[in-house]
C-alpha cells in the first residue's frame, strides 16, 4: 500500500529510511545554499559587524587585519558567507531533522515540531549573541592590554579561527536543554539521575569554558561556564516535565 513500509505495516524498512534521509539532507542542503548565496550580497557589512568587538579595544593606528596569501581575504569571505547561511538557515534544517525523526513519534509528540525547531534555533542564536556581545568582548580587552606595548599584525584567517571557535563553541553548548530532551525522551537519562550528577555538570562546564576560552583567565572562564550550569539546571526541569510516564495498567 502506497506510503506504507514493509507487508503494509507503516513501519519503514532500512532502505526506506535511508531514502527519506537523503531527501531530508538535500532539501537542508537547497536552503543552505540558498541562504549562502543570500549572505554573499552582505559579506562587507557582515564582515563589519564581525570585527567590531576586536577593533573596539586596538589601539588607534593598529585597527586592520592583515593576509599573507593572494587568495586569503577570498577563502575567508566565502567561509564568512557560509557560516552566516547555516545559521540563517538553521531553523529549516532543524525542521528537517525533525521531519526525519518524526514518523518514529507518538502523534502527541509530533505536535512539538514547531517547538522543537524554534527552541533549537533560539537557544543556539542565543549562544551566539551571548559570545559576541557579553564573552567576544571581554576576551579581546583581556588581550590586548595584556599585549599592551606590541604591535597588532593578526590575520584575518587567524581571527575567523579564534572568533568562530567562540561562536560556534558557546552557540553548540547553549543547546544543552535540547539535548537533555532528547535524552529524556529516549529514556537514557531521568530528572533524578541529572539532579544527582549536577556536581559533575559543574566541572564538565568549566572544562567546556577552559576549551572555549584559550585566556586562562579565571572571570573569562566564569563567564561562559555559569550560562552552561543554567542551561544544564534548565534541562532538569524540562527533563522533568517531558519525562517517559509509565503507561497506565490494562483495565482487567
Amino acid at each position: 500500500m502506497a506510503g506504507k513500509g514493509a507487508q503494509g505495516t507503516g513501519e519503514m524498512s532500512f532502505l526506506e529510511h535511508f531514502e527519506e534521509l537523503r531527501r531530508r539532507i538535500y532539501l537542508a542542503l537547497i536552503g543552505l545554499a540558498v541562504a549562502f548565496g543570500v549572505a554573499t550580497l552582505f559579506l562587507d557589512k557582515i564582515m563589519k559587524f564581525l570585527v567590531a568587538p576586536y577593533f573596539k579595544y586596538l589601539p588607534k593606528g593598529q585597527q586592520s587585519l592583515a593576509y599573507t596569501e593572494i587568495t586569503e581575504v577570498f577563502f575567508l569571505y566565502m567561509k564568512v558567507a557560509f557560516v552566516v547561511g547555516l545559521v540563517i538557515s538553521a531553523p529549516w534544517i532543524f525542521y528537517q531533522l525533525w521531519r526525519f525523526i518524526a514518523p518514529g513519534l507518538k502523534s502527541k509528540e509530533k505536535r512539538m515540531a514547531l517547538p522543537f525547531v524554534l527552541g533549537t534555533s533560539l537557544f543556539f542564536l542565543t549562544g551566539v549573541a551571548f559570545c559576541y556581545y557579553v564573552v567576544l568582548p571581554y576576551t579581546f580587552r583581556f588581550f590586548f592590554q595584556f599585549n599592551e606595548g606590541f604591535t597588532n599584525v593578526v590575520t584575518v584567517s587567524y581571527f575567523w579561527d579564534f572568533e568562530m571557535k567562540f561562536l560556534l563553541g558557546i552557540g553548540l553548548t547553549f543547546e544543552t536543554p535540547i539535548l537533555i530532551l532528547f535524552l529524556t525522551r529516549l529514556g537514557i537519562v531521568s530528572p533524578g539521575f541529572l539532579l544527582r550528577k549536577f556536581k559533575w555538570a559543574i566541572l564538565i562546564a568549566f572544562i567546556i569554558a577552559a576549551v572555549i576560552t584559550p585566556s586562562g583567565d579565571p572571570v573569562n572562564q566564569t563567564i561562559v561556564a555559569v550560562p552552561i550550569i543554567i542551561l544544564y539546571g534548565l534541562g532538569i526541569l524540562i527533563s522533568y516535565l517531558f519525562r517517559r510516564k509509565p503507561a497506565p495498567e490494562q483495565a482487567a
